[in-house]
């Protein structure tokens, strides 16, 4: 069962051998470095231990337990734990969740919130840099079309994510693509090979924009 924050969950020890001599010890340390000691109990003559243990933090924690008397061992257990649903990194995000799920006519994958958000960090990054659109103090595009063809772009971007495998720091050799009067040459001379980098409805949606409402004033290689 997943282990998220704010989660309490009984951690387990099973000792073979053990006597009535056999004690166990329970040293839990946070993805912060913080460590904490709670008391672990046995109702079986010292075959099984259990104590609990509240989960503060998001990210990759170690139990530790020492055991002392017959049975004499340390044994180490990593623990994976989620951050809270929706509390992921911020940023700018072009679509909602509800947005997604209706793009894609299904239920969205559990971890919508994040590939949202590096779809649109990949529309920033690699198209939005020398466009030219009105946007509110967020940064976001006020006109109704504009909003609809960024969300579309980044829904696209996903379900493509979903198809062909996720890239974490997608940039790779887009070319021969206009949008309006600019012609974008990205990582011209890159001899890399493998599937498109971009979603094409994402290009679509930004090709299909009016002139007057979104440009491309120029464009570099990055």
């Amino acid at each position: 069962m997943p282990v998220g924050v704010g989660d309490q969950v009984t951690a387990t020890l099973t000792v073979t051998p053990h006597e009535a001599d056999t004690l166990a010890a329970l040293a839990v340390t946070a993805p912060d470095g913080t460590i904490t000691t709670p008391v672990p109990t046995s109702s079986d003559g010292g075959a099984t231990w259990t104590a609990p243990v509240l989960y503060t933090l998001a990210g990759v924690w170690r139990l530790t337990w020492t055991v002392t008397g017959t049975g004499a061992s340390v044994e180490h257990q990593l623990v994976s734990v989620a951050p809270t649903p929706g509390a992921g990194p911020a940023g700018r995000v072009y679509a909602t969740t509800t947005q997604l799920a209706e793009y894609l006519g299904a239920a969205p994958p559990l971890d919508s919130g994040r590939l949202l958000l590096e779809a649109s960090r990949l529309l920033d990054r690699d198209f939005l840099k020398a466009a030219v659109y009105d946007v509110d103090t967020a940064g976001l595009p006020t006109d109704p079309e504009v909003q609809a063809a960024f969300a579309e772009a980044v829904c696209a971007q996903v379900a493509f994510w979903g198809e062909v495998g996720e890239e974490t720091d997608v940039s790779g050799p887009l070319q021969g693509v206009s949008i309006g009067s600019v012609q974008l040459q990205y990582g011209a001379g890159d001899n890399r090979s493998g599937p498109a980098y971009y979603a094409p409805r994402l290009l679509r949606a930004l090709q299909a924009l009016p002139a007057s409402k979104f440009q491309l004033v120029a464009w570099a290689a990055y």
